[in-house]
């Protein structure tokens, strides 16, 4: 992209020769008779450097320079100032003033294309530093976002069925853990967590006289119980930030042996994540009360997990599981 420089002097001769030496650099050249005038153009073309000559009739240039860094809009653009007042307080005002060079007449064309080209780095790379900034700070801002609304989403499943209220989040921090003890880290930790918070999201589609019944399931009823993974899949497979998080709420209650549903995966063809986040599950469920039984002590429930290692579990995530457990 172009790059533009405004050249102010008051004088025709010092424009010219400025524009002369710099006309085949591949600058677009502005020029300004005044400071009046250099400020209203550094406003509307927000030049990407400013030369300033510094002995004007209106307003000098070291007052063009003090009013443009007190303007927050153009503040940043960089200022060599020119001047014929070669002494160091002179240099000492163009730099308290706020310019970024300072440069003496009669100029070498040479060094002054150098300083230009100099700056010019300068400011493309802290331009590149802002907007990288600039970026990373409204990623955070959306992943927050996402995070409030998955775990909005969390909250709203969880008010048909409150026994759950805090499992999602308790099992959601449990699954994260362990992935970061088999060594899982950044993105893949996010998946995870959000995996875990709507892993029931699917029970949305189940009616009420299913899902809150206090008594055994028939048969037909818990084949449409079965079909909660299958409704969180067509929700969530359109939401493309969500896709990565998918194989928990899809495969949650795929078993090891291949005698879960709702396609019987078996081994390694269920998801990493959902198999850390089957232990995870299982731990909090059977540590809580729930209506049709008290909470399990951990001792019964450790025991069970082992017993279901190779049926239920996949055996190589078990040795973190314990390390888990041991520490928590």
């Amino acid at each position: 992209m172009q790059k533009t420089v405004l050249i102010v002097d008051d004088e025709y001769a010092g424009r010219q020769t400025l524009v002369s030496v710099l006309e085949s650099e591949g600058y677009q050249l502005k020029t300004a008779k005044n400071g009046h005038q250099a400020l209203e153009k550094a406003e509307t073309l927000k030049p990407d450097l400013i030369l300033l000559d510094v002995m004007m009739p209106d307003i000098t240039g070291y007052q063009v320079c003090q009013r443009i860094r007190q303007n927050i809009d153009i503040a940043e653009i960089p200022i060599i100032i020119l001047t014929a007042l070669n002494d160091h307080k002179s240099m000492l005002l163009a730099l308290e003033a706020g310019a970024d060079d300072f440069l003496s007449k009669p100029f070498d064309r040479h060094e002054l294309r150098a300083r230009i080209a100099g700056i010019m780095r300068l400011n493309r790379y802290q331009k590149l530093h802002d907007e990288r900034t600039n970026l990373e700070q409204a990623h955070v801002e959306l992943l927050n976002a996402y995070d409030a609304t998955i775990l909005g989403w969390s909250k709203a499943v969880t008010l048909r069925d409150q026994e759950t209220e805090e499992h999602n989040q308790r099992v959601a921090k449990t699954s994260v853990a362990l992935a970061e003890k088999m060594g899982l880290q950044g993105k893949d930790l996010r998946y995870i967590k959000w995996g875990a918070l709507l892993h029931d999201i699917g029970k949305i589609g189940i009616s009420d006289t299913i899902l809150l019944k206090n008594g055994k399931l028939t048969p037909e009823e818990w084949h449409l119980m079965q079909e909660h993974p299958q409704h969180a899949y067509n929700m969530l497979k359109d939401i493309t930030y969500l896709r990565p998080s998918i194989d928990i709420p899809y495969c949650h209650h795929e078993k090891w042996d291949g005698s879960g549903y709702p396609r019987g995966l078996k081994g390694t063809e269920i998801p990493l994540s959902a198999r850390i986040f089957a232990l995870a599950d299982v731990w909090d469920a059977l540590l809580s009360d729930r209506p049709y039984r008290k909470a399990w002590t951990r001792e019964k429930t450790l025991a069970y997990i082992k017993e279901e290692t190779g049926k239920h579990f996949d055996p190589d995530i078990l040795s973190y599981f314990l390390a888990f457990v041991e520490n928590n």
